[in-house]
Protein backbone atom coordinates (compact mmCIF):
# COMPACT_ATOMS: atom_id res chain seq x y z
CA UNK A 1 0.00 0.00 0.00
CA UNK A 2 1.63 3.35 -1.01
CA UNK A 3 2.48 5.80 1.75
CA UNK A 4 0.67 9.12 1.75
CA UNK A 5 3.05 12.05 1.62
CA UNK A 6 3.03 14.28 4.72
CA UNK A 7 2.40 17.95 3.84
CA UNK A 8 5.53 20.05 4.33
CA UNK A 9 3.76 22.61 6.54
CA UNK A 10 2.92 19.96 9.16
CA UNK A 11 6.58 19.82 10.23
CA UNK A 12 7.82 21.80 13.21
CA UNK A 13 10.62 23.61 11.37
CA UNK A 14 8.21 24.61 8.59
CA UNK A 15 5.82 26.05 11.18
CA UNK A 16 8.61 28.11 12.75
CA UNK A 17 10.01 29.31 9.42
CA UNK A 18 6.58 30.10 7.96
CA UNK A 19 5.43 31.99 11.06
CA UNK A 20 8.70 33.96 11.15
CA UNK A 21 8.22 34.98 7.50
CA UNK A 22 4.67 36.13 8.34
CA UNK A 23 5.88 38.18 11.31
CA UNK A 24 8.65 39.81 9.28
CA UNK A 25 6.15 40.76 6.58
CA UNK A 26 3.63 42.10 9.10
CA UNK A 27 6.44 43.87 10.94
CA UNK A 28 7.38 45.67 7.72
CA UNK A 29 3.80 46.95 7.47
CA UNK A 30 4.30 49.21 10.52
CA UNK A 31 6.84 51.48 8.75
CA UNK A 32 5.21 50.73 5.39
CA UNK A 33 1.89 52.28 6.41
CA UNK A 34 3.68 55.37 7.75
CA UNK A 35 5.60 55.72 4.47
CA UNK A 36 2.34 55.22 2.58
CA UNK A 37 0.59 58.00 4.48
CA UNK A 38 3.47 60.34 3.63
CA UNK A 39 3.60 59.40 -0.06
CA UNK A 40 -0.19 59.60 -0.48
CA UNK A 41 -0.48 62.82 1.57
CA UNK A 42 -3.01 61.30 4.01
CA UNK A 43 -3.17 63.32 7.22
CA UNK A 44 -3.02 61.45 10.55
CA UNK A 45 -6.45 62.86 11.49
CA UNK A 46 -8.05 61.86 8.16
CA UNK A 47 -9.59 58.55 9.29
CA UNK A 48 -11.88 58.35 6.23
CA UNK A 49 -8.85 58.64 3.92
CA UNK A 50 -7.14 55.95 5.99
CA UNK A 51 -10.17 53.69 5.48
CA UNK A 52 -9.95 54.20 1.70
CA UNK A 53 -6.20 53.48 1.86
CA UNK A 54 -6.70 50.31 3.93
CA UNK A 55 -9.69 49.12 1.90
CA UNK A 56 -7.84 49.58 -1.40
CA UNK A 57 -4.85 47.73 0.02
CA UNK A 58 -6.93 44.75 1.16
CA UNK A 59 -9.00 44.59 -2.03
CA UNK A 60 -5.77 44.43 -4.08
CA UNK A 61 -4.48 41.76 -1.67
CA UNK A 62 -7.62 39.72 -2.27
CA UNK A 63 -7.16 39.96 -6.02
CA UNK A 64 -3.55 38.78 -5.65
CA UNK A 65 -4.52 35.71 -3.61
CA UNK A 66 -7.43 34.79 -5.90
CA UNK A 67 -5.20 35.10 -8.99
CA UNK A 68 -2.39 32.98 -7.50
CA UNK A 69 -4.84 30.43 -6.12
CA UNK A 70 -6.56 30.14 -9.48
CA UNK A 71 -3.25 29.55 -11.27
CA UNK A 72 -2.20 26.96 -8.67
CA UNK A 73 -5.56 25.14 -8.75
CA UNK A 74 -5.81 25.46 -12.56
CA UNK A 75 -9.35 26.80 -12.29
CA UNK A 76 -10.95 30.03 -11.13
CA UNK A 77 -11.00 30.08 -7.34
CA UNK A 78 -14.40 31.14 -6.09
CA UNK A 79 -16.52 30.35 -3.01
CA UNK A 80 -19.30 27.85 -3.58
CA UNK A 81 -22.71 28.64 -2.12
CA UNK A 82 -22.08 26.81 1.17
CA UNK A 83 -18.76 28.69 1.64
CA UNK A 84 -20.13 32.22 1.16
CA UNK A 85 -21.25 32.58 4.83
CA UNK A 86 -17.76 31.46 5.93
CA UNK A 87 -16.14 34.12 3.73
CA UNK A 88 -18.56 36.72 5.13
CA UNK A 89 -17.74 35.82 8.75
CA UNK A 90 -13.98 35.87 8.12
CA UNK A 91 -14.23 39.14 6.21
CA UNK A 92 -16.18 40.77 9.03
CA UNK A 93 -13.73 39.76 11.78
CA UNK A 94 -10.37 39.69 9.96
CA UNK A 95 -10.70 42.77 7.78
CA UNK A 96 -13.68 45.03 8.52
CA UNK A 97 -13.95 44.96 12.34
CA UNK A 98 -10.26 44.43 13.07
CA UNK A 99 -9.04 47.34 10.96
CA UNK A 100 -11.99 49.65 11.67
CA UNK A 101 -11.22 49.45 15.39
CA UNK A 102 -7.47 49.57 14.72
CA UNK A 103 -7.43 52.75 12.64
CA UNK A 104 -9.90 54.63 14.86
CA UNK A 105 -8.16 53.44 18.02
CA UNK A 106 -4.71 54.33 16.73
CA UNK A 107 -5.84 57.92 16.18
CA UNK A 108 -6.61 58.19 19.92
CA UNK A 109 -3.67 56.38 21.53
CA UNK A 110 0.09 56.02 21.04
CA UNK A 111 1.62 53.55 18.61
CA UNK A 112 3.60 51.99 21.45
CA UNK A 113 0.54 51.29 23.60
CA UNK A 114 -1.30 49.99 20.53
CA UNK A 115 1.54 47.55 19.74
CA UNK A 116 1.44 46.12 23.28
CA UNK A 117 -2.37 45.85 23.36
CA UNK A 118 -2.44 44.22 19.90
CA UNK A 119 -0.16 41.48 21.25
CA UNK A 120 -3.10 40.43 23.44
CA UNK A 121 -4.67 38.83 20.33
CA UNK A 122 -2.55 35.76 21.13
CA UNK A 123 -4.41 35.40 24.46
CA UNK A 124 -7.78 35.92 22.79
CA UNK A 125 -7.06 33.31 20.11
CA UNK A 126 -5.81 30.66 22.55
CA UNK A 127 -8.61 31.26 25.10
CA UNK A 128 -11.28 31.12 22.38
CA UNK A 129 -9.76 27.99 20.83
CA UNK A 130 -9.42 26.20 24.18
CA UNK A 131 -12.31 27.42 26.32
CA UNK A 132 -15.05 28.50 23.87
CA UNK A 133 -14.69 26.44 20.68
CA UNK A 134 -12.93 23.47 22.36
CA UNK A 135 -10.52 22.97 19.47
CA UNK A 136 -7.64 22.10 21.83
CA UNK A 137 -6.75 21.76 25.51
CA UNK A 138 -5.57 24.62 27.67
CA UNK A 139 -2.32 23.58 29.38
CA UNK A 140 0.07 25.11 31.88
CA UNK A 141 2.71 25.34 29.13
CA UNK A 142 0.38 27.45 26.98
CA UNK A 143 -0.50 29.80 29.82
CA UNK A 144 3.12 30.20 30.92
CA UNK A 145 4.37 30.64 27.35
CA UNK A 146 1.77 33.34 26.65
CA UNK A 147 2.68 35.25 29.82
CA UNK A 148 6.42 35.09 29.06
CA UNK A 149 5.89 36.14 25.44
CA UNK A 150 3.66 39.03 26.45
CA UNK A 151 6.30 40.12 28.98
CA UNK A 152 8.74 40.27 26.04
CA UNK A 153 6.38 42.58 24.12
CA UNK A 154 6.04 44.85 27.15
CA UNK A 155 9.84 44.83 27.61
CA UNK A 156 10.56 46.12 24.10
CA UNK A 157 8.27 49.09 24.75
CA UNK A 158 9.26 49.67 28.38
CA UNK A 159 9.46 53.32 29.32
CA UNK A 160 6.98 54.46 26.66
CA UNK A 161 3.78 53.05 28.15
CA UNK A 162 2.76 56.01 30.27
CA UNK A 163 -0.49 57.92 30.11
CA UNK A 164 -4.05 57.05 31.14
CA UNK A 165 -6.12 54.42 29.31
CA UNK A 166 -9.06 55.67 27.25
CA UNK A 167 -12.03 53.88 25.72
CA UNK A 168 -11.91 55.34 22.20
CA UNK A 169 -8.19 54.69 21.85
CA UNK A 170 -7.04 51.76 23.98
CA UNK A 171 -10.54 50.27 24.18
CA UNK A 172 -10.90 50.18 20.39
CA UNK A 173 -7.43 48.62 20.02
CA UNK A 174 -8.53 45.91 22.48
CA UNK A 175 -11.66 45.27 20.38
CA UNK A 176 -9.37 45.02 17.35
CA UNK A 177 -7.38 42.24 19.05
CA UNK A 178 -10.59 40.41 19.96
CA UNK A 179 -11.66 40.49 16.29
CA UNK A 180 -8.25 39.13 15.30
CA UNK A 181 -8.55 36.30 17.84
CA UNK A 182 -11.97 35.29 16.50
CA UNK A 183 -10.59 35.40 12.95
CA UNK A 184 -7.81 32.91 13.79
CA UNK A 185 -10.24 30.48 15.38
CA UNK A 186 -12.77 30.72 12.54
CA UNK A 187 -10.01 30.22 9.97
CA UNK A 188 -8.88 27.09 11.83
CA UNK A 189 -12.42 25.70 11.72
CA UNK A 190 -13.25 26.66 8.14
CA UNK A 191 -9.93 25.63 6.55
CA UNK A 192 -10.57 22.00 7.54
CA UNK A 193 -13.08 21.76 4.68
CA UNK A 194 -12.23 24.78 2.48
CA UNK A 195 -9.16 26.04 0.65
CA UNK A 196 -7.27 28.57 2.82
CA UNK A 197 -6.36 30.52 -0.34
CA UNK A 198 -10.00 30.76 -1.40
CA UNK A 199 -11.05 31.91 2.08
CA UNK A 200 -8.17 34.41 2.35
CA UNK A 201 -8.60 35.91 -1.10
CA UNK A 202 -12.36 36.44 -1.03
CA UNK A 203 -12.50 37.66 2.57
CA UNK A 204 -9.84 40.29 1.72
CA UNK A 205 -11.63 41.33 -1.47
CA UNK A 206 -15.04 41.63 0.25
CA UNK A 207 -13.70 43.31 3.39
CA UNK A 208 -11.50 45.70 1.43
CA UNK A 209 -14.40 46.74 -0.80
CA UNK A 210 -16.61 47.42 2.26
CA UNK A 211 -13.90 49.51 3.95
CA UNK A 212 -13.03 51.51 0.82
CA UNK A 213 -16.70 52.23 0.06
CA UNK A 214 -17.33 53.28 3.66
CA UNK A 215 -14.32 55.62 3.56
CA UNK A 216 -15.41 57.14 0.24
CA UNK A 217 -18.96 57.74 1.49
CA UNK A 218 -17.48 59.53 4.53
CA UNK A 219 -15.43 61.83 2.29
CA UNK A 220 -12.14 59.94 2.26
CA UNK A 221 -9.85 60.15 -0.76
CA UNK A 222 -6.33 59.23 -1.86
CA UNK A 223 -5.26 62.80 -2.72
CA UNK A 224 -1.74 62.19 -4.06
CA UNK A 225 -1.68 58.87 -5.94
CA UNK A 226 1.77 58.93 -7.59
CA UNK A 227 3.71 55.93 -9.00
CA UNK A 228 5.60 55.79 -5.68
CA UNK A 229 2.26 55.81 -3.85
CA UNK A 230 0.99 52.95 -6.01
CA UNK A 231 4.24 51.11 -5.30
CA UNK A 232 3.84 51.21 -1.52
CA UNK A 233 0.14 50.35 -1.87
CA UNK A 234 0.94 47.25 -3.95
CA UNK A 235 3.73 46.26 -1.53
CA UNK A 236 1.40 46.51 1.48
CA UNK A 237 -1.22 44.50 -0.43
CA UNK A 238 1.44 41.84 -1.08
CA UNK A 239 2.30 41.81 2.65
CA UNK A 240 -1.34 41.13 3.57
CA UNK A 241 -1.84 38.58 0.80
CA UNK A 242 1.33 36.58 1.43
CA UNK A 243 1.38 36.72 5.24
CA UNK A 244 -2.29 36.01 5.94
CA UNK A 245 -2.51 33.22 3.35
CA UNK A 246 0.58 31.49 4.74
CA UNK A 247 -0.73 32.04 8.29
CA UNK A 248 -4.06 30.46 7.26
CA UNK A 249 -2.27 27.42 5.84
CA UNK A 250 -0.31 27.02 9.09
CA UNK A 251 -3.59 27.17 11.05
CA UNK A 252 -4.97 24.39 8.85
CA UNK A 253 -2.22 21.99 9.94
CA UNK A 254 -1.43 23.09 13.52
CA UNK A 255 -3.32 23.94 16.72
CA UNK A 256 -4.27 27.61 17.09
CA UNK A 257 -2.00 28.06 20.12
CA UNK A 258 1.13 26.77 18.36
CA UNK A 259 0.65 29.21 15.47
CA UNK A 260 -0.72 32.35 17.13
CA UNK A 261 1.98 32.46 19.84
CA UNK A 262 4.41 33.51 17.09
CA UNK A 263 2.34 36.71 16.89
CA UNK A 264 4.37 38.01 19.84
CA UNK A 265 7.18 38.53 17.31
CA UNK A 266 5.11 41.09 15.34
CA UNK A 267 5.75 44.16 17.52
CA UNK A 268 9.41 43.19 17.97
CA UNK A 269 9.87 42.88 14.18
CA UNK A 270 8.00 46.18 13.81
CA UNK A 271 10.43 47.95 16.15
CA UNK A 272 13.50 46.52 14.38
CA UNK A 273 12.23 47.27 10.87
CA UNK A 274 11.07 50.76 11.86
CA UNK A 275 14.60 51.43 13.05
CA UNK A 276 16.03 50.25 9.73
CA UNK A 277 13.51 51.92 7.40
CA UNK A 278 12.46 55.01 9.37
CA UNK A 279 15.69 55.50 11.36
CA UNK A 280 13.78 55.45 14.64
CA UNK A 281 16.20 55.33 17.59
CA UNK A 282 16.49 52.85 20.43
CA UNK A 283 15.65 49.59 18.63
CA UNK A 284 19.06 47.92 18.75
CA UNK A 285 19.51 47.84 22.50
CA UNK A 286 19.82 45.42 25.40
CA UNK A 287 16.07 45.86 25.99
CA UNK A 288 15.27 44.61 22.48
CA UNK A 289 17.58 41.61 22.92
CA UNK A 290 15.85 40.76 26.22
CA UNK A 291 12.47 41.09 24.53
CA UNK A 292 13.51 38.69 21.76
CA UNK A 293 14.79 36.17 24.33
CA UNK A 294 11.51 36.32 26.29
CA UNK A 295 9.33 36.06 23.18
CA UNK A 296 11.41 33.12 21.89
CA UNK A 297 11.14 31.38 25.26
CA UNK A 298 7.37 31.82 25.24
CA UNK A 299 7.10 30.39 21.71
CA UNK A 300 9.25 27.37 22.61
CA UNK A 301 7.19 26.71 25.75
CA UNK A 302 3.83 26.82 23.96
CA UNK A 303 5.14 24.56 21.18
CA UNK A 304 6.44 21.92 23.58
CA UNK A 305 4.37 18.76 23.29
CA UNK A 306 2.44 17.60 26.31
CA UNK A 307 1.89 19.71 29.39
CA UNK A 308 -0.76 19.08 32.05
CA UNK A 309 -4.17 20.75 31.72
CA UNK A 310 -4.50 24.10 33.47
CA UNK A 311 -6.54 24.11 36.67
CA UNK A 312 -9.64 26.23 36.93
Amino acid sequence: MPQTKTPLLTRGWALALGALVCCMLWGSAFPGVKIGYRLLAIDSADWAGQMVFAGTRFAIAGGMVIALGSVTARHFLYPKRHAIPKVAVLSMFQTVLQYFFYYIGLAHTTGVKAAVIVAANVFFAILLSSCVFRLERMTVNKLAGCLIGFLGVVTVHLGALGGPLNLLGDGFILLCTAASGFSSVFMKRYSAAESPMMLSGWQFLAGGAVMALFGLLCGGRLPHLTPAGWGILVYLAFVSAAAYTLWSMLLKFHPVSRVTVFGFLNPVCGVLLSALLLHEPGAFSLRTVCALVLVSAGIILVNRTGGRPAQG
